[in-house]
């Protein structure tokens, strides 16, 4: 059913959720396989190569090293990608999941009310729209 699964994070709270959600769907089936997606925002990836180098990368290692390691105790088959993404994160999300040949994609909620929604839009809500697989938004 689900044995190539996309979790898109970006390391908050709302991400710990959607991966613990993400290893229960992976645990339902034999050969599952996660992919661990971390999009860095174009604007704020030119600035941390210019500004930090070497130490933007650490820093992005680290905030991912939680999740990695939450896959690892449930001992799931996981890869990690790091992308550094276009102007828009859900664009990068949403041309990676319709680029892969994923079942599902998990994502968590980012908890906007309905006026920063109507204004702002979401990652998740037009994730939501435009990948082609069933999304799973985690609150």
């Amino acid at each position: 059913m689900f044995n190539r699964l996309l979790l898109a994070i970006d390391g908050s709270k709302n991400s710990v959720r959607a991966t613990k959600k993400a290893i229960e769907l992976a645990k339902l089936q034999l050969h599952s396989r996660i992919e661990i997606l971390y999009v860095v925002d174009g604007k704020k990836s030119r600035e941390d190569i210019l500004h930090y180098g070497d130490a933007a990368s650490y820093k992005r290692k680290q905030l991912l090293a939680p999740f990695e390691d939450m896959m690892k105790t449930k001992r799931i088959t996981y890869h990690t990608t790091i992308l550094h993404g276009k102007d828009h994160v859900a664009e990068s999300i949403i041309d990676f999941a319709n680029s892969g040949e994923f079942d599902a994609v998990v994502i968590g909620s980012r908890g906007l009310n309905a006026l920063q929604t109507l204004v702002l839009g979401s990652v998740s809500h037009k994730v939501m729209k435009h990948v082609k697989a069933p999304v799973l938004l985690v609150k």
